[in-house]
């Protein structure tokens, strides 16, 4: 699990729980730190060393508090805060929009234990920038559907392969997404670029209701198109979670992140990010 990743004078930490991603992370030219969020005492050592911090670390599965990102927070403080911090939330926290389009200046409204985690590292990190004033530079970015082909469920290959039902049209709901190649860059250009306690939308350009998105899938990779069925119907079949992401939609709007972070996509549309790994 990528816990935290740190730069000092052009040397890169990674801050990870898993002594077997060692030698991984020193053949990628990465020096490993040995540390797990879930125990404060083992991150002692990151204060004061990182300059800039990518934190990208979930919360816990339980519970409305994130305190893996106090821990994290706490330990950085100890000595010379970061200059900057990036932290990879979720769109998650807007709650459901009914379709509209949502900016950044949008109140955070989540309906799930999980965005209520998120909303609470995000409160945690400005508290933390706040207290160093203009010493650390904070961006949020909040980050919707991720995708990639080397990413464990990183596409929909398996959920058609499963034949798994999506809602019908008149129940569907929009979704957004970002392929995990234009969401390192925008970890990396948020670092250097934006102003302090500043939001980011992280998304493509494509807007596609969920069933769409299956369907355009299940072309791509030539496969059925999934089972439409009612939201009440669906309720009676489909996990918790997965209704949970069937019962928020929004669309988001990207225009900030092109251009204060001036990210160039790789890939604007989620049919060209699938059909490329395909």
């Amino acid at each position: 699990m990528r816990l935290a990743r740190v730069q000092h004078h052009m040397r890169t930490f990674a801050l990870t729980s898993q002594y077997q991603r060692i030698s991984e992370l020193r053949d990628a030219g990465i020096t490993p730190l040995l540390g797990n969020l879930d125990q404060p005492n083992t991150l002692k050592r990151l204060a004061g060393l990182a300059t800039r911090v990518v934190h990208l670390a979930p919360p816990p599965l339980q519970g409305n508090h994130d305190p893996r990102t106090l821990a994290l927070a706490r330990a950085l403080m100890l000595r010379t805060a970061p200059r900057s911090m990036v932290y990879g939330s979720t769109s998650g926290v807007y709650g459901d929009c009914d379709g509209a389009w949502v900016t950044e200046s949008r109140l955070t409204n989540p309906k799930t234990s999980r965005a209520q985690r998120r909303v609470d590292a995000e409160q945690r990190l400005r508290h933390l920038a706040r207290l160093r004033s203009s010493a650390m530079q904070m961006r949020i970015l909040r980050i919707p559907g991720i995708y990639a082909n080397d990413r464990v469920g990183g596409t929909p290959r398996e959920r058609l392969m499963r034949g798994t039902a999506v809602l019908q049209k008149q129940d569907d709901v929009f979704t957004n997404h970002i392929h995990a190649n234009d969401l390192a860059r925008a970890c990396q250009l948020a670092m250097w670029r934006g102003t302090t306690q500043r939001t980011y939308n992280i998304n493509d350009d494509s807007q596609m209701l969920m069933g769409d998105y299956f369907d355009m899938a299940a072309g791509i990779y030539e496969l059925p198109k999934p089972p439409r069925i009612s939201r009440s119907k669906a309720k009676l079949e489909l996990g918790e979670m997965q209704m949970s992401f069937m019962s928020e939609s929004r669309r988001l709007v990207n225009t900030r992140m092109k251009r204060e972070l001036r990210l160039r996509l790789l890939y604007s549309q989620v049919q060209e990010g699938l059909a490329a790994q395909n």
